[in-house]
């Protein structure tokens, strides 16, 4: 009689969960948070599941209403120095409107960039057109900042 490999145990997420070291829910995506919600959701009856989403869409609903309340953030302007490169520009107005996606503002950008760098337009009349630049897409924002705004809430 030789040495006989015991024969395996079949283990349950039941018993995954109370096995010393492990945690059945570790393999959840996501923070500790969501881990234990994900236990306490899979704990519940499917009534109560239900009446957990139901109380999850009202709290997204409730928060996105909040969102759709707030006015767009005013621009932070920064003075303008008296010598400045476009470049240095580009950086400050990015700042003063930080709410901008400067990806959309990239195309016309770059061609006012260009302006300046291969076609010896001057640094003053660039600047001029990329503050008007962002003037206008800031402009844009809030518009379509408040007709969003209106449109969720009628």
């Amino acid at each position: 009689m030789g040495w006989r490999r015991p024969a395996p145990q079949v283990l349950t997420p039941a018993a995954l969960e109370r096995a010393p070291g492990w945690d059945v829910f570790s393999r959840v995506p996501g923070s500790d948070a969501e881990r234990r919600l994900v236990r306490a959701f899979r704990a519940l009856a499917p009534a109560d599941r239900e009446t957990l989403l139901a109380f999850a869409a009202f709290l997204v609903k409730r928060d996105n209403v909040k969102a759709q309340r707030e006015e767009p953030p005013d621009p932070v302007p920064l003075p303008r120095p008296g010598e400045e490169t476009v470049v240095a520009a580009i950086r400050r107005l990015s700042k003063s409107y930080a709410m901008l996606d400067r990806g959309a503002m990239l195309n016309e950008t770059s061609a006012l960039m260009s302006a300046h760098v291969l076609h010896g337009r001057s640094a003053r009349e660039v600047i001029d057109d990329l503050e008007a630049l962002f003037a206008r897409y800031y402009q844009d924002y809030r518009t379509k900042h408040q007709s969003d705004g209106e449109s969720r809430t009628s």
